[in-house]
């Protein structure tokens, strides 16, 4: 089956080390594109943090952002699919994790608030170059609902942490981790893979059609979906065995490798 469709995350997967697409990437891509194969971004970061990078790839479509929860065209304003998180249950869990002392963070109308600058919060806002609003406690800011909520924390607290919550919110919530660190809460059906399935049906694709490629636990839903699922070499063991193929590593040029390989027959 002809693959008409690729989405592709970005942190880890598409962007090197330095957080930059190399100049052989960047070709690849808009070879398939010429050849009229769809690219789409799937990432957990804001709509704002991810123009830069369709941009620079001239990429013209719908962006898959903040996991799923919102998906919108770029060039452009308009808004194909977005689920925020319930507000009463946005202030539920900022409730139960704001004791822990760890980073919060909540987007709102694709606005990265927190409410004091922690460190993890700096790093954050750094590698994804957007200005944070300090807001005070996110508790008493939130006025309607959050696009998403995430936490930074070590991976053994996170870990801890997330037998119970997904049975306490089991079906009204999703709750996951993206990066070992990262903790997110969106809406149930806010998935890398639900988003694809969504866009998929929009252009009249079959999953067969479509290939993903990613590093971490969000892309499990989208190799879930897809036709063609693909894993770097630098994702860890437990998501390359869910894929179908494992390429190379972000280091060593891993998308273009296998947009080489599967859509382009091994020809730039």
């Amino acid at each position: 089956m002809t693959i008409k469709l690729v989405a592709i995350d970005l942190d880890d997967t598409l962007l090197d080390p330095e957080l930059k697409i190399t100049p052989r990437t960047r070709r690849v891509l808009q070879e398939v594109q010429r050849r009229g194969v769809r690219v789409v971004l799937a990432t957990g970061r804001m709509y704002r943090a991810t123009i830069p990078y369709a941009a620079e790839l001239g990429l013209k479509g719908p962006l898959i952002t903040y996991q799923g929860a919102w998906v919108k065209n770029f060039p452009g304003e308009e808004e194909l699919l977005h689920l925020p998180v319930p507000l009463d249950l946005a202030r539920e869990v900022l409730d139960y994790l704001y004791p822990l002392g760890f980073h919060l963070q909540v987007y709102v109308n694709d606005t990265l608030c927190f409410s004091r600058l922690t460190p993890e919060g700096e790093r954050y806002a750094c590698m994804c170059r957007v200005k944070p609003r300090i807001v005070g406690d996110l508790r008493r800011f939130l006025r309607e609902p959050p696009t998403k909520v995430l936490m930074v924390a070590p991976e053994e607290e996170i870990d801890r942490l997330l037998p119970e919550l997904e049975a306490r919110y089991r079906g009204v919530l999703y709750v996951g981790k993206s990066k070992p660190y990262f903790l997110e809460i969106a809406h149930p059906q806010a998935t890398k893979g639900q988003a694809l399935a969504h866009l998929a049906e929009y252009f009249g694709l079959r999953p067969e059609e479509v290939m993903a490629i990613g590093d971490s636990y969000n892309d499990l839903s989208m190799f879930r979906f897809a036709g063609l699922a693909v894993a770097m070499g630098n994702a860890r063991p437990e998501i390359q065995a869910e894929a179908d193929f494992v390429t190379a590593s972000n280091a060593e040029e891993g998308v273009a490798e296998a947009l080489e390989k599967f859509v382009l027959g091994g020809k730039t």
